[in-house]
């Protein structure tokens, strides 16, 4: 089982091309939420795995939340079928994070939480992949070319990456947490998370805003309303950006900063496979 967390698709991507290789079953965390689903059944010789993107040097907080909830059973088939907790069972569990240029202490983060409910994931990769996060003034979309060179190094990691978890090595890091870790997720991660991630700066031009609901079917946590939009203001906001980088006339902005940068999906130019 792989439970995943994108936002503007980039960690969709991974974790499907991962399940479809490995004959595991997606799970979307924002559907689980909903549905108010924490409770699952490990099968024989399955895996655990958790795809997500990194923000702000820190696992995003929806995964966090989720993770402190999440219950594992595990199915024995001798003599008789008996369930326990994924606390008491020696399981494969590995995580994948996608970032736009390194993880800093995200899988250490990770991995505490996952002690809390008795799991440890062994084996961790970071894939880079192309920017979304454009609401700092030193952050902007990738260039096409980079957007480009970026996705096809992932393309080129992926069968990598998947016959690691196929074949249940453990003790594998291969992450990218740039030069200062500690200070990125521990100082400025911890403010950004603290501080950066709500709704309160997303406003809408009514004037071109064209009333498509866009923004409110890919919003991974229910927060807007209406058209033109309205943020709900509900504390759930994960600052994914999905509602502004998915908006087709970039009516959505967040502050003034993002009024003079770019939009990006994955396969937004309709040339990537899948």
């Amino acid at each position: 089982m792989i439970f995943y967390f994108t936002g503007t698709g980039n960690t969709k991507w991974v974790a499907k091309q991962i399940s479809e290789a490995i004959g595991e079953e997606l799970f979307y965390i924002p559907d689980l939420i909903r549905k108010g689903q924490n409770q699952f059944e490990l099968k024989q010789n399955e895996t655990i795995g958790f795809c997500f993107p990194t923000h702000g040097w820190q696992p995003p907080k929806i995964v966090r939340e989720f993770i402190k909830k999440l219950i594992i059973n595990y199915q024995l088939s001798a003599p008789a079928p008996l369930a326990c907790k994924a606390r008491t069972v020696n399981c494969y569990c590995w995580a994948l994070t996608t970032c736009g240029d390194n993880i800093g202490e995200t899988m250490t983060i990770l991995n505490k939480d996952l002690a809390t409910i008795g799991l440890q994931a062994t084996t961790q990769f970071a894939v880079v992949m192309p920017e979304s996060y454009v609401c700092l003034p030193f952050m902007y979309t990738d260039t096409e070319e980079k957007e480009h060179a970026k996705i096809n190094q992932a393309r080129k990691m992926l069968p990598h990456i998947i016959s690691v978890i196929r074949e249940r090595t453990t003790g594998v890091e291969e992450l990218v947490k740039g030069g200062t870790p500690r200070l990125y997720s521990y100082v400025i991660g911890a403010y950004f998370n603290a501080r950066m991630v709500n709704d309160k700066k997303f406003t809408v031009d009514e004037d071109v805003c064209i009333k498509c609901g866009k923004c409110i079917k890919v919003c991974p946590v229910d927060n807007i309303q209406g058209t033109p939009p309205e943020w709900i203001h509900n504390g759930r906001c994960t600052s994914c950006l999905a509602c502004y980088h998915y908006c087709p006339v970039h009516a959505i902005n967040f502050g003034k900063i993002t009024r003079k940068r770019d939009q990006y999906y994955f396969n937004k130019r309709g040339d990537q496979k899948s």
